[in-house]
């Protein structure tokens, strides 16, 4: 290669590459790794195919190549801290990757990796080394398989081969499951690359400097690990491969660092732009334009998939990435909000091939300025108390060398009161030669996740019981039972399947194990050959039901059946790739394998369903309509009696903002508008303007939904709104990706109430809503307490609120008169009390009980005092378990503090010396016996 090629053309030819040979192009999955509870992010190209390998999918290809995004920010997969210590680590970066499942294995991968490495993009073949597995724990083969094919390369070095054990060349999944060796492919960059050239280091391969880069791994899934350390093969074998797109393409460029590449070019100008430093004067201080560069393109791409900065689990991470990118440009004087301008350059690099990128341009922006503005308001006084605390550890350790630490709940108060995140915390310890106690900070932030009902996000890995119904749909197979797709899936086309369409009981599983039959209140599993029962999935709740069987007559004429059952269907799940199973529990009879059934979806709580799910979507076209575009899903709930929405907005909605998203969902549901479902291809939905939702996983085929709206009866909300692209004079009013049910007209929704609206995390709202038949019961219960409350007050409907008002002002003016009758009896009280105001040496003291007072009321009297009083005196004053203690600033010089006095009489509370307020728990004149003695006390 002559001309040194873009970062762009790179990943092109990359795909371009495996593309001619045979593999199908597949687009990254989202940051949010969708249906997968496991991850935080998704942290490789493996997540969007995990399913595939534990068996829960297959897809319609054998063979696919993507370049996928990925963020290792979390848990064992984080490389925050190396980040802009040196020139390869990223919190963002891509995968680039080839699949095959089942399909080529070893001598296939390692050909096109030799091939594309050396002949398309010319790297020197004699520079190249690769590593296979060779066991030092175990009896595992050594895989000179994949060594063998290594040496049949044309000009590959033999002796180039080298093996290691499991901790560098042997992959797996998890603690059990797939897993299987794996070859790295590393580069001699020659000696001017080794960063510890003239010290004593271990050099080569998997050695301890940076002359030998890793390009590439390539991974053979063949084993299956049990819990007792077993390897079985696998029927079929995959290749997962994963090469770093910033590391080849400072390769090919010929860099020596990863951000010195022209996928950083754009980000680095326009920081020099803004500092006025040279490029000398930048590398020298190379270390905050790292990061900076790093954690804006992080928090581009993750706004971009629907997270924004907020306080935990992933928008947690936005936050946390954007204050750090912001405190680091504070280091290079940068104290004004930039973060945006270096955005808008990611956004120029990546938006042709990211296009969410583009879409997103507004939100990016936004965000990350809000996020700015919003830090600097707070990081002077967090860093002025983060020091505080650093100081007094630095006092602590009187002269040892022992590495002080700072507490982790401390750490955490800094980030609740003051925004400061842990991370940024640590950064500024550290460079004090200290640090910050993480496992403290997790303890304390996880607590105060779940007192605020919180809780952890990440849950089992999935497929535990995979293989088991791996093996069910086998042999059902096998039997002709099943076809090559297993258990057919269609819960669009009605909810009913029946004995004429050959419906037969093909499994039944009972406490985890197959089972020829099931008895009564049995919790089971039945596997049947088709159902049109929907399985969780976009936030839409499994359908429920019931699976039946009728039996046989007993007799002619007598109506009784026998072998009659029924199973009571509770939740739906899908454990193996081609494998339904419906659970429930016998209600009655006994079910057996073999018998013919009755699958029935619960209709009525389906189209309960289905009325909320098309009004989410009429929700979702509102908020952007009254809000912004930047209003986008963050998450949703569509049950049978409610739906809930989560959206990205910084801020509380005004009651008028819900009037008019209300009114517009209910113009839209009374514009009768068709709801059009289509399958397509996910490219083909994306290039018509279809809206992808958060956190979902789409193959590559998608259902789409379109609200359709006649271009010559707009309602009002597409007056406010231009439409999308028209399909034969309808206007698609609203095109989202979606595999759920849906009505077959807006106007079925019948009603739509927002029930509220409130914060779910910083940035993120959420509204609760009722549709149909919930709405009618909500109308219904609030008009019955508008009729009750008008029965009482004496009134109209109409006239309910004027009365309330008057009955409130009315109540507000007694308030007011009993208040001040109140105050002049205290007062009355109190003039009586003055008479028996005691000596106790020099000092005038009363201890007074007011009845019938308040706090308010004891302090004016209080004030009464002192001005009769204005020099040695004290009172102390109670009404109920309320106590004031006032000290005139003679007395107090003496020693005497009226917070002292209230703990004096058994109180508790606090104040200034010459005023303090607290409560009794023993109130009355048993507590004001002692004020007299207290003060003779602290006279001596």
């Amino acid at each position: 290669m002559t001309r040194k090629p873009s970062g762009n053309e790179i990943r092109q030819m990359f795909i371009d590459f495996f593309v001619e040979h045979g593999h199908t192009a597949v687009p990254s999955m989202s940051l949010v790794p969708g249906g997968d509870s496991t991850l935080l992010f998704t942290n490789s190209g493996m997540v969007q195919f995990k399913d595939v390998f534990i068996g829960t999918d297959k897809k319609p290809y054998t063979r696919a190549v993507d370049s996928q995004k990925c963020m290792r920010v979390a848990g064992k997969h984080n490389d925050l801290e190396d980040v802009g210590r040196d020139d390869t680590h990223h919190t963002f970066f891509e995968m680039l990757g080839n699949w095959s499942f089942g399909d080529y294995y070893k001598k296939e991968a390692i050909a096109w990796s030799w091939q594309l490495l050396t002949e398309v993009w010319g790297l020197p073949k004699d520079k190249i080394y690769a590593t296979c597995f060779e066991d030092d724990k175990g009896n595992v083969p050594r895989d000179d398989e994949a060594a063998d094919a290594w040496r049949e390369q044309p000009g590959f070095n033999p002796e180039h081969v080298l093996f290691f054990g499991r901790k560098e060349n042997f992959w797996q999944m998890a603690e059990t499951g797939p897993c299987g060796p794996c070859s790295e492919i590393h580069l001699d960059r020659g000696e001017e690359f080794d960063n510890l050239r003239g010290k004593p280091h271990r050099c080569g391969v998997n050695g301890e400097c940076t002359r030998f880069l890793e390009l590439w791994n390539n991974v053979f899934i063949q084993y299956n690990l049990f819990d007792d350390g077993r390897l079985e093969p696998l029927p079929q074998k995959h290749v997962d491969t994963g090469m770093g797109f910033e590391r080849i393409v400072s390769v090919l460029q010929g860099v020596d660092s990863n951000y010195k590449t022209d996928l950083f070019t754009g980000s680095l100008e326009v920081l020099r732009s803004l500092t006025g430093h040279s490029e000398k004067e930048m590398l020298d201080n190379f270390t905050p334009y790292r990061v900076i560069c790093d954690h804006v393109r992080s928090a581009a791409f993750l706004i971009a998939d629907g997270i924004v900065p907020g306080n935990a689990g992933r928008n947690y991470v936005a936050r946390m990435i954007t204050r750090r990118a912001a405190r680091f440009g504070s280091k290079i004087g940068l104290n004004e909000p930039f973060l945006a301008q270096v955005a808008e350059a990611v956004i120029r690099q990546y938006g042709d091939f990211y296009p969410e990128l583009k879409k997103a341009t507004p939100a990016i922006l936004d965000n990350l300025t809000r996020e700015e503005i919003r830090f600097a308001r707070t990081v002077e006084a967090g860093s002025n108390h983060l020091e505080n605390l650093l100081a007094e550890l630095r006092a602590e350790r009187s002269g040892t060398e022992t590495k002080r630490v700072l507490d982790g709940h401390k750490a955490f108060d800094l980030y609740a009161t003051y925004g400061l995140p842990f991370e940024i915390s640590r950064d500024i310890a550290r460079e004090q030669g200290l640090d910050v106690d993480e496992q403290g900070f997790n303890e304390a932030k996880e607590k105060h996740a779940l007192a605020s009902g919180g809780g952890k996000a990440m849950g089992k890995l999935g497929g535990e019981d995979a293989e088991f119904y791996a093996e069910i749909l086998k042999n059902l197979q096998s039997k002709k039972k099943l076809g090559k797709d297993g258990v057919e899936y269609d819960p669009y086309t009605g909810t009913q399947v029946d004995k004429y369409s050959g419906l037969e009981v093909l499994a039944l599983v009972v406490d985890g194990q197959l089972v020829e039959s099931a008895n009564l209140d049995d919790q089971v599993e039945v596997v049947l050959p088709k159902t049109g029962f929907y399985i969780e999935s976009g936030g839409q709740v499994d359908d429920t039901g019931y699976i039946r069987s009728f039996g046989s007559s007993t007799a002619e004429g007598s109506g009784e059946q026998e072998g009659g059952w029924e199973i009571e269907v509770t939740s739906m799940r899908r454990p193996s790739a081609g494998v339904i199973v419906h659970v429930g529990t016998v209600i009655s009879g006994q079910p057996k394998v073999g018998d013919s059934a009755v699958a029935e979806v619960d209709a009525t709580r389906r189209h309960d369903i289905m009325r909320n799910h098309t009004a989410t979507h009429l929700l979702h076209k509102a908020l952007h309509v009254v809000l912004s575009d930047q209003a986008t899903q963050a998450g949703s709930l569509v049950a049978p009696t409610y739906l809930r929405f989560d959206f990205n907005h910084p801020e509380a909605l005004t009651p008028e903002q819900l009037d008019r998203i209300e009114r517009m969902v209910n113009d839209a549901v009374a514009a009768d508008m068709p709801v059009h479902k289509e399958s397509k291809s996910l490219e083909e939905a994306k290039k018509e303007g279809a809206m992808a939702l958060f956190g979902e996983k789409y193959g590559e085929t998608v259902r789409t939904i379109s609200i359709l709206g006649s271009s010559g009866s707009q309602t009002p909300m597409e007056q406010t709104s231009s439409s999308s692209s028209s399909t034969a004079g309808q206007q698609k009013y609203s095109y989202e990706l979606c595999g759920g049910t849906h009505l077959e007209r807006t106007s079925d929704v019948g009603a739509f109430l927002i029930v509220s609206e409130g914060s779910v995390a910083a940035n993120v709202r959420r509204i609760e809503a009722v549709t149909g038949r919930g709405a009618y019961e909500l109308i219904q219960k609030r008009f019955k307490a508008i009729k009750q409350s008008a029965a009482i007050l004496k009134s109209s409907v109409d006239d309910v609120p004027k009365k309330v008002e008057s009955g409130q002002n009315e109540i507000a003016e007694l308030k007011k008169e009993v208040a001040n009758l109140r105050a002049q009896q205290a007062l009355s009280t109190f003039s009586a009390q003055l008479s028996s105001v005691r000596a106790v040496k020099d000092v005038n003291v009363l201890a007074a009980e007011i009845p019938n007072a308040d706090a308010d009321t004891l302090r004016m009297l209080a004030d009464k005092f002192r001005e009769k009083y204005p020099k040695g005196g004290v009172a102390v004053l109670i009404t109920g378990a309320t106590v004031i203690a006032v000290v005139t600033e003679d007395l107090v010089k003496r020693g005497i503090k009226a917070g002292e006095l209230i703990t004096g009489i058994g109180g508790k509370g606090g104040g200034r010396p010459n005023m303090a307020q607290g409560s009794l728990s023993n109130g009355g004149a048993d507590a004001l016996a002692h004020v007299g003695r207290i003060v003779e006390e602290k006279l001596k």
